[in-house]
């Protein structure tokens, strides 16, 4: 949840609350939700990492509204994310994460995520290929490596689908 809140800052500065609400509204039932003690611990943790800063606004009758501004260091931790291959379950994808989250930081383009998880997919395809030239004897192993090309091919297939619908 780090880089999600990272990103949703990247957009502009919030308190705990909207981050939720946030995560609530891009992702929907899909995305399995966070409770708000979870997002003000990690907010904590982000602050004490110098990822983010907070400073508090005054309520009248309120207590002191917390608000968190992404740091130099924090965008420079997102971009590194944004910039990286992910590799995950689907329904909790961290590649759909940057996907969906890119486009409001300004920091990545999607036609770039995109392609640098096309890359990656082949890049990983062509390594399993040359595992399974190895392992011609062994049928476990040999199954194993099929359903890891399988998933990649898959994935593949899901990234022309993204490129499509959000390109």
């Amino acid at each position: 949840m780090r880089q999600q809140l990272l990103a949703l800052l990247a957009v502009q500065p919030s308190y705990g609350y909207e981050l939720k609400l946030a995560l609530e509204q891009l992702f929907g039932a899909a995305y399995p939700q966070p409770n708000i003690g979870q997002i003000y611990v990690t907010l904590s943790r982000l602050e004490k990492s110098g990822l983010v800063s907070v400073h508090e606004i005054s309520q009248e009758g309120k207590p002191d509204k917390k608000v968190y501004e992404l740091t130099a260091a924090g965008r420079e931790e997102l971009t590194a994310w944004l910039g990286s291959p992910s590799e995950g379950p689907r329904v909790r994808d961290e590649f759909f994460m940057k996907l969906v989250l890119a486009p409001g930081t300004g920091l990545a383009e999607r036609l770039d995520l995109i392609n640098t998880q096309r890359r990656h997919c082949l890049s990983v395809i062509r390594g399993l290929n040359r595992l399974a030239a190895g392992e011609r004897g062994n049928k476990v192993s040999l199954l194993l490596i099929e359903g890891a090309v399988l998933h990649l091919q898959a994935d593949l297939d899901w990234l022309e689908r993204c490129q499509q619908e959000l390109g």
